[in-house]
């Protein structure tokens, strides 16, 4: 089954279940049926709602649903949600082109921590988007110290991100000061914006810090962006960094 057919099936799945949980007498072969396909789906099965995994039929369904929900409109909410997790996963592979590359320029560095941040920040993207943001900025600081320690330029104890990648950007010549060329300055002044953008995202929705009373929390879509984002920059740190030693 490809990916399309699996978005397709889940979100079947998922109407079914609002209507029959919403007062429509929906066929229970056709639930059973979309549960068999899905649960051989080893990518799926793990992030299908607990009640799909237990409830083999509709009418166990019903008996689970109108005992925990009252209400048609906490129903569907509640089906919605819960759905989200494994949605969001299928439509990100679905749209976003292969971590691979990024994988591949990594795992050349010869830092096991490196490896080890890179490899939990794709992990986490769907079942922990607080925690891979964390990560994605993690990666981005532990690249810039990597290449300033051979360098060996001081940093300090406690340095941010932006100070980080300006004295990275000084050593690799990225800094868009260091070009006359418009468009370079251009690209590489959005590449400090990348930077920048990525540390405010971790401050703001990351794990890292406690939130106030009003709070967001990013969908696996937002770390999924944010993850790449910061796989690309560390291979472009990485790959100036190489070019310059040649």
């Amino acid at each position: 089954m490809d990916n399309r057919e699996k978005i397709l099936k889940v979100e079947s799945m998922q109407n079914l279940l609002i209507a029959h949980a919403t007062g429509s007498n929906e066929n229970s072969s056709e639930y059973e049926t979309l549960r068999f396909y899905l649960l051989k789906e080893l990518d799926v099965k793990g992030l299908l709602p607990k009640y799909v995994m237990t409830c083999r039929n509709l009418q166990q369904f019903w008996q689970y649903i109108k005992y925990e929900y009252a209400t048609y409109g906490e129903r569907r909410e509640f089906i919605w949600k819960s759905f989200q997790p494994i949605l969001d996963k299928l439509e990100l592979n679905d749209l976003i082109p292969s971590d691979q590359l990024v994988t591949d320029i990594v795992h050349k560095i010869d830092s096991e921590y490196i490896h080890n941040i890179w490899q939990k920040a794709l992990e986490r993207r769907s079942s922990d988007p607080e925690g891979a943001i964390t990560l994605a900025r993690t990666l981005l600081e532990s690249t810039c110290k990597y290449i300033l320690d051979e360098y060996k330029v001081e940093y300090g104890n406690s340095p941010d991100i932006n100070q980080l990648y300006r004295l990275v950007g000084k050593e690799l010549n990225l800094s868009p000061s260091q070009h006359t060329e418009q468009t370079f300055k251009q690209i590489l002044g959005g590449c400090t914006s990348i930077v920048e953008g990525l540390g405010s995202l971790r401050n703001k929705v990351g794990d890292a810090h406690g939130q106030g009373k009003k709070n967001f929390k990013p969908s696996a879509r937002h770390a999924e962006l944010a993850v790449n984002l910061a796989g690309t920059m560390a291979v472009f740190l990485f790959s100036s960094w190489n070019l310059k030693n040649e």
